[in-house]
């Protein structure tokens, strides 16, 4: 591809050069040939404008040669991806292989038909790479949104192309069309005339409708990697006549995230950036002053001292980027990126070095993994992230950005989650009940592991905690589930109550913990409430769960049972044998305790048997009297 080719595209989008060289060393700053016209930015002074030129997107090359070849063309295509990767530059590369026309020259034969073959300029080549053929129509979705705006351009789909063989609509950002213009637009979309095609692209294909995808092909187009963007720049920087160090050239690749578009306009400024410092070579130090970034060792230097819990050594090190010029906040995400790639390096132990990456960080990440468990690694990740967030809400970032390290200092020297559980698994409770408090002593309730002189705690909140909760005495003691239900009737909590009455299987009863099942149809909520309960009733915490198992029967059920013995029994009495004879149709309805009680207003009289218990009994009549 020669300069003149490429010097008349215009617009954003992935870009590319010749077959990429690196830089010589030797290079001065030297202005560029001479150039008509105004100065033409690398992202457009570099664009491609043939599939050969692309790179990063070899997937999507391969597939639409295939189908060119096989004469399968598509008639809708939807092309998205991040910024900067070349949707819209590969449109106009698809417009310009629809209409692809070569006449016959020395003997070689004519190009009539669409072909992404394209080795010189067509006969609409120059003018669709300009956009400005009549047969090419681009629209900017974000300000042509409305049902109108697609209404012309249905209206004009159904005239033939005036030039062209093929009429080629290429929408932008087509996910800015409002819900009417989609729906407007599906009926040409699915059954368009044979003469047109469209073009979509979009950075975000979530907000396109299903219905549109559904009826395009759709290309994902990649992030460039880091080696593949370095070599790219290095090449454009010869043809440039840049000397550029080949670290300035891995910091813009890290910098842009893959976006070729970005890349070049990071290059446009460390060019500009580099001949206003002077020297013979843009330097990493250029690139970092320009980008806020802090040095890749100082970033290594801060992550150790961070893990290593040394505070004062870690604010120092901030401090110094800080007064470099380094942004906090790019210091952080730098740092973040380094505890990333540290994880991986633990997780993926054969990992190659990114072309991105220097070798001290390689082989003192590989140092880090090795020496740090994956707990740490992850908590460093959640300070910073959550740290990050707070720092864009700061009116103070540097002051933020001084306490996240301190956080993370301390959080390194915490044990992980199971060393602790293991600690107080392994720690001997003191079951000996409480002395009562000698006179003037502080009372047991008092918070007296709490502080010392100075304010400082003299062990760990965890050991304190689960003393505290071991020493505790319980305000009552239950020794048996019944204990617990009348508890309950004396806390006057009637729902609860009859719920432990009629509902709940017990299991098993510790003091503590209670494990039960409940009957078909009952509230899974018991065993929450109880818990609630219980700590509140008794001043310690109870484990309340429910099992699988099927359990003792209710309270109530029981209580029913000794009931129904007892009538059994009372029924076998030779005397209540014969009162039941002696009455047909009478029922035992009741057995009072021994001692009798006091019969109810409007109760028939009853008459002591001298057993002890008293009978009641109902005859035909609906009278109850009792014996």
């Amino acid at each position: 591809m020669t300069d003149e080719r490429t010097q008349d595209s215009a617009g954003p989008g992935a870009v590319t050069g010749p077959s990429p060289a690196e830089p010589s060393p030797g290079f001065d700053f030297a202005p560029p040939a001479p150039q008509s016209g105004a100065y033409r930015v690398l992202a457009r002074k570099y664009r491609p404008s043939s599939f050969d030129d692309l790179i990063g997107q070899e997937p999507m090359v391969r597939t639409l040669g295939n189908a060119f070849k096989l004469d399968r063309i598509h008639q809708a295509y939807i092309l998205t991806g991040v910024r900067g990767v070349g949707k819209t530059t590969t449109a106009r590369i698809l417009a310009r292989a629809f209409n692809y026309e070569l006449p016959a020259k020395d003997g070689r034969p004519a190009v009539v038909k669409p072909s992404i073959d394209m080795p010189e300029m067509g006969a609409h080549c120059q003018a669709i790479i300009e956009s400005r053929h009549i047969d090419v129509i681009e629209m900017d979705a974000a300000s042509h949104t409305g049902v109108d705006d697609i209404r012309e351009v249905i209206e004009n789909a159904r005239f033939r192309p005036v030039m062209a063989r093929i009429k080629v609509y290429i929408i932008d950002e087509v996910h800015m069309l409002t819900k009417q213009a989609f729906n407007a637009l599906l009926k040409t979309l699915e059954e368009p005339p044979e003469h047109v095609k469209f073009l979509f692209a979009t950075t975000e294909i979530e907000k396109v409708p299903v219905t549109v995808r559904s009826r395009c092909q759709r290309f994902d187009l990649r992030r460039i990697d880091s080696e593949l963007m370095i070599r790219h720049l290095a090449g454009i920087c010869g043809k440039e006549h840049v000397a550029i160090e080949p670290a300035a050239l891995a910091l813009i690749a890290r910098a842009s995230e893959g976006s070729v578009r970005d890349a070049l306009s990071l290059l446009d400024q460390a060019i500009a950036t580099g001949a206003a410092a002077g020297g013979d070579k843009i330097g990493a130090e250029v690139l970092r002053s320009m980008l806020g970034s802090a040095d890749s060792g100082s970033i290594i230097d801060l992550f150790e001292a961070v893990m290593k819990g040394e505070i004062a050594p870690a604010l120092g090190i901030l401090a110094e980027q800080y007064d470099k010029g380094a942004d906090p906040a790019h210091v952080l995400t730098a740092l973040a990126e380094f505890t990333h790639f540290v994880t991986r390096l633990k997780l993926l132990p054969g990992l190659r070095m990114d072309a991105s990456m220097t070798p001290e960080e390689f082989e003192r990440g590989t140092r880090f993994a090795t020496a740090l468990t994956q707990q740490t690694l992850t908590r460093a990740w959640q300070l910073l992230t959550k740290g990050l967030q707070e720092m864009k809400d700061s009116p103070r970032p540097m002051a933020a950005a001084d306490m996240v390290l301190v956080r993370l200092a301390h959080a390194a020297d915490l044990p992980p989650p199971e060393e602790i559980l293991r600690r107080l698994a392994s720690q001997p409770v003191d079951t000996a009940p409480p002395r009562a408090p000698a006179a003037g002593a502080p009372s047991m309730r008092a918070p007296s592991a709490a502080a010392q002189p100075g304010g400082a705690m003299r062990q760990p909140a965890a050991h304190a905690l689960a003393r505290s909760e071991a020493a505790a005495e319980p305000r009552v003691r239950l020794m048996r589930f019944e204990d617990v239900v009348t508890l309950a009737k004396a806390n006057r909590d009637i729902q609860l109550t009859i719920a432990l009455e009629g509902d709940v299987r017990l299991v098993r009863f510790e003091e503590g913990k209670i494990d039960f099942s409940l009957v078909e149809g009952a509230s899974p909520q018991i065993a929450q409430t109880l818990m609630r309960r219980l700590q509140d009733w008794t001043g310690i915490r109870w484990m309340v769960a429910l099992s699988r198992e099927e359990g003792r029967p209710t309270l109530r059920e029981q209580a029913g049972a000794r009931e129904a013995e007892r009538l059994t029994g009372v029924r076998a009495d030779p005397l209540v044998r014969s009162v039941m004879e002696r009455f047909p149709g009478a029922e035992i309805v009741r057995i009072s305790p021994p001692g009798g009680e006091p019969p109810d207003s409007g109760a028939a009289v009853s008459e002591n048997t001298g057993g002890g218990d008293e009978i009641g009994y109902s005859d035909d009549a609906g009278t109850e009297d009792e014996l």
